[in-house]
Formats: C-alpha cells, structure tokens, sequence
C-alpha cells in the first residue's frame, strides 16, 4: 500500500516556492525511472514533461503543441499524443478527466489513483493522496460487484490564496 502525500503547499503557493527546483526535480526522477525501466525519455518526451511541468495548472495536449511548435514547427498533434501516452503509462503524468488536460505527479516512484484538488479560480491543480479513500473506493465497488480499472477523484473549489484575493476584492466565497 502506497503512504499519503499531497503537494498543496507547493501547488498553491503561487509561486511561494522555487519552480525551477521543482521541474527539475521532476525531470531528473522522470530520467530515473526511465533508466530503472529500460525506457527511452527521448528529448521530445524530456521537453513535453518540461512543458507540463512548468507550471502547476493542467495542460492541455493543444497548448502542449502550441508551446512545442515555437522550437519544433513541424510538430503535430500524434507528436504530442504519444508522448502523452508514454508519459502515462510509465505514471510520469496524470490526465486530469474533467478538463482533458495534464498535469505532472508529484509521486511517479508509486503507483498509485489521482487525487487532485483543482482551483476553479487560478486553475492550479495539486495532487493528494490518501490510501483510505483509495481502499474506500475499492470496498464499496467490491460490495457492488464493480471491477475498478482506474481511480481518479477530481475535487474543484478555491485554494487559500484565491481565497484570501477575492475576500479582499470583497467578494467573498
């Protein structure tokens, strides 16, 4: 069983933290887990990690093509679908459902469901995880006869930062 974690503190923030440090850190555990799988992070996979990674609000794959295309003008959408896919399957990335769109795992060394807490104010997505609403989720759909094939929870509402702007601006929540 996989531990908690979350990476709210960073993901809200709002630039509280050093990103540069964080997509960095991102990559150079992508390029781990990639070696320790004998899979290849070619440099157009590394760039489409970069570019998801560069900020903390899900992307989505045409704003992927469009930032790819200004140093790769030949690239085009089955380009960036395979990387996707590639991303995906080796847990480097997590497809936010809702709003078709990427975002990078903070925790790719564990397998594990998406939990994320998305800012319908900043569109900031920070992912959660906690392996009781994991189990939770898989005992109620075993007492329901229902084989899980995939868990992701998607909880949208407002982080403390935006929060605290629109209590400021008087609008409060």
């Amino acid at each position: 069983m996989t531990t908690a974690f979350n990476n709210a503190a960073t993901t809200f923030s709002h630039g509280g933290h050093d990103h540069g440090t964080c997509v960095e850190t991102a990559l150079a555990a992508a390029a781990g887990i990639c070696t320790k799988r004998g899979a290849r992070l070619t440099p157009l996979r590394r760039r489409v990690l970069e570019l998801i990674w560069r900020g903390h609000a899900p992307v989505g794959a045409y704003d992927l093509l469009r930032a790819l295309a200004k140093k790769q003008p030949g690239a085009a959408p089955p380009t960036v679908y395979r990387a996707l896919d590639f991303l995906l399957a080796h847990g480097l990335v997590h497809r936010i459902e809702s709003l078709n769109a990427f975002v990078g795992c903070a925790h790719p060394q564990q397998v594990h469901g998406g939990q994320f807490l998305i800012c319908s104010d900043c569109g900031a997505a920070a992912e959660v995880h906690d392996p009781r609403v994991d189990a939770a989720i898989s005992r109620r759909a075993a007492e329901l006869g229902f084989t899980v094939r995939h868990k992701t929870v998607e909880v949208q509402g407002l982080c403390a930062p935006c929060q605290d702007r629109l209590q400021e601006a008087g609008h409060g929540n």
